[in-house]
């Protein structure tokens, strides 16, 4: 900016013809899609150039502090405030205007930081202390770190214990089974003591919120990849693979369920989640095989109707009950092989009794859950549709990683065009996805919502 102006005063205070025709063009420097032009022209051969440099002055003056600053450089004022003394995003100007591409990438950049600096100061003593802490919840745990680093982070498995509806001594001797079980060739391996001793102690209301704290933590202090952590567990911690896989599927690159059973949950959100099972083949408790055997027909169908979907393997282990003597450890080395994708091109969301707001790059308002309901939505390229959706109101999250979103957007819905324009990314989509999940991997820039068979951009 001092460098514009010192180039105008010196053609203004410098020109040696008196009539001059300034032409005064000034872009913001990170913006794209904007820019201000000033014109100062000369009619009357006998004005002064003192006149001039008075004009121009005063026009630059009172043009400059709505513009003088550029969106990503606001944002940075923005976030130097206290996170609690700080406005709230909708609340300024510049977290609505439309960013280019790569002012997305710096913001997003910003805002992570942020973010990751906030996680730090509150995960940090909980690491040490091995004990993630949420509410009255308490998740302790182990952990082991085998083979070399690779250059793009760890890989974590969370490893769940069996036991359940038992005393806590029960409980505690199969959490310190389990952190002994598995040997991976690299990675993080941990296993978590869970926080009750009930039936359900892996799949109550509780455990989504403390295991997204516990893989942030690790992500920090242990230079873990957000795209390779694995969810497995034998016996009740089985039972939780079951459950979590699917409702928790956008935070996994594989899940392995050892001999466990699913109770009432449904394989259908396991569309992007590629899914294992290994019980023992003589296993009939709670009809943990046959339970294993329908659930390999269920993915076998869906695979079918749904390619590439429901990458899947079941193993019954012949001649093996309860305990498969370790012949399940095989899975480990077929989780590695895959890494998770969050923006896959079609989603199935089946939402389950533990109500989740954001899946994929999906969204649906709180009140607008219903235990049950179904939400498959598809893209290809800039197009989009709406095969099935339950929700009043449905948002759809858009990213550049998806799509050329400089590009216009197309919606189907029951074999329709509903929506076909042009969508902006903005800084306030940007920090509500990110305070959302604090992912770097599942934050959006623009956002389309689908609600009484109707599309807005959200804005």
């Amino acid at each position: 900016m001092a460098c514009g102006f010192a180039h105008l005063y010196e053609k203004v205070l410098f020109q040696d013809n008196p009539n001059v025709n300034l032409r005064y063009q000034w872009y913001e420097h990170e913006r794209q899609s904007r820019s201000i032009v000033l014109y100062v022209q000369s009619k009357f051969l006998t004005m002064k150039n003192q006149r001039y440099l008075l004009l121009v002055s005063l026009v630059l003056f009172y043009a400059q502090p709505s513009y003088a600053q550029s969106t990503t450089t606001q944002l940075q004022s923005w976030l130097r405030a206290p996170a609690g003394k700080r406005a709230p995003i909708s609340a300024v100007k510049f977290s609505n205007k439309p960013l280019s591409k790569q002012e997305a990438a710096s913001a997003t950049s910003l805002l992570l930081e942020d973010a990751y600096r906030m996680l730090r100061v509150g995960l940090e003593k909980q690491w040490k202390n091995k004990a993630i802490i949420s509410d009255n919840d308490t998740l302790r745990f182990e952990y082991k770190i085998f083979g070399e680093k690779p250059s793009q982070g760890r890989s974590l498995f969370i490893s769940m214990h069996g036991g359940g509806n038992a005393a806590a001594r029960v409980n505690d001797q199969q959490w310190k089974n389990q952190v002994g079980l598995y040997k991976p060739s690299e990675g993080v391996y941990l296993s978590p003591r869970a926080p009750t001793n009930t039936w359900n102690l892996w799949h109550e209301s509780h455990i989504d919120t403390l295991f997204d704290k516990l893989i942030h933590a690790a992500i920090l202090f242990e230079n873990v990849n957000p795209d390779k952590v694995y969810i497995m567990g034998y016996s009740a911690g089985g039972d939780g693979v079951y459950q979590l896989a699917p409702r928790m599927a956008d935070h996994w690159a594989a899940a392995a369920m050892m001999a466990g059973h699913p109770n009432e949950t449904s394989p259908l959100g396991l569309r992007n989640l590629p899914f294992t099972i290994h019980v023992g083949a003589l296993d009939n408790g709670f009809n943990r095989n046959e339970v294993a055997r329908r659930w390999s027909v269920m993915l076998d169908s869906l695979a079918k109707e749904d390619p590439p979907g429901y990458k899947h393997l079941v193993q019954l282990h012949e001649s093996r009950p309860h305990w498969m003597n370790r012949e399940d450890t095989v899975a480990i080395d077929w989780m590695m092989q895959y890494q998770r994708n969050t923006t896959p091109n079609r989603v199935v969301w089946k939402q389950d009794d533990m109500h989740h707001s954001t899946f994929y790059w999906l969204a649906t308002p709180v009140q607008a859950i219903k235990t049950g309901g179904e939400v498959v939505v598809s893209y290809k390229g800039n197009e989009v549709t709406i095969e099935n959706n339950y929700a009043d109101t449905l948002c759809i999250r858009l990213s550049d990683a998806m799509m050329d979103l400089d590009k216009p957007v197309t919606v189907n819905h029951n074999g329709k065009t509903i929506f076909k324009g042009k969508v902006k990314r903005t800084i306030g989509l940007l920090e509500k996805t990110i305070a959302e999940r604090k992912d770097p991997k599942l934050v959006f820039c623009s956002e389309l919502v689908f609600a009484n068979g109707k599309v807005t951009t959200g804005e």
